[in-house]
């Protein structure tokens, strides 16, 4: 049964996408914010068919922690249903990500002209991380947000890996604050599964985190320390690995 209602989803998810992903590149000429509202609404689409054909819920915790102006937010990285999520439940807001990602067809090309990402060389290492802090603060000083997963790239559940501080080092040069994001999607959703289990997904937004008084070392090990310690709370996976 997972694995028919799962085929009945990334069916859905594949022709809404290859539709949304069409209107976007045939209205490339319209202002950004209307195809910005496109691609809103299907990430919204996508999360509501996670639920109705694989009995995936949303539960979002803490939306009182969502600051006034625009923000860098660090999300935990396990699966793709976390990105489509944070569209939906934050202001306008550019991804960082690899290069690689907008010259696949279709899908790519949609996400460059919806998101308008900062598209960095992984490989690139203090270049990178310069391209991020010039054009988040450009991003951030026209009023969007920026979004960074800061493993740089998707985890198995249960594991992580030191954060890359491009995020804390951005929000420290823009003086601007830190929203740090834990959830438990690859629970549910893994990296790279095509199964999607049923159960509820709690997407915990935390109190926002001001880096101008500290380094950019220290910043980012609370923020890591934060989003950890809230994984090891709500990922069943995270609290089976700990009796092991």
């Amino acid at each position: 049964m997972v694995f028919f209602r799962s085929l009945l989803y990334n069916v859905f998810g594949f022709g809404s996408v290859l539709i949304a992903a069409s209107i976007l590149i045939l209205t490339f000429w319209a202002p950004y914010s209307f195809r910005y509202r496109i691609c809103v609404a299907w990430c919204r689409l996508a999360i509501w068919g996670a639920d109705f054909f694989c009995g995936i819920k949303t539960v979002v915790e803490g939306k009182e922690n969502i600051p006034d102006t625009p923000s860098v937010i660090l999300i935990k990285h396990t699966s793709t249903m976390e990105t489509l999520w944070q569209v939906t439940c934050f202001p306008r807001t550019a991804w960082v990500l690899k290069r690689e990602i907008l010259v696949a067809p279709f899908f790519g090309w949609a996400i460059g002209l919806a998101l308008e990402p900062i598209a960095i060389n992984r490989q690139g290492g203090a270049s990178a991380m310069r391209q991020v802090i010039k054009q988040g603060k450009k991003k951030l000083a026209e009023g969007t947000w920026v979004t960074i997963f800061p493993e740089g790239t998707r985890m198995a559940p249960g594991k992580t890996r030191k954060y890359g501080s491009s995020g804390a080092a951005l929000a420290k040069e823009a003086g601007v604050l830190i929203v740090p994001v834990a959830h438990n999607a690859g629970d549910c959703w893994g990296r790279r599964s095509f199964n999607k289990r049923p159960g509820v997904v709690r997407f915990v937004i935390g109190p926002s985190i001001d880096p101008c008084d500290k380094t950019v070392q220290e910043t980012n090990l609370i923020v890591q320390d934060w989003i950890e310690s809230r994984m090891r709370e709500i990922s069943r996976v995270y609290q089976e690995q700990a009796k092991r």
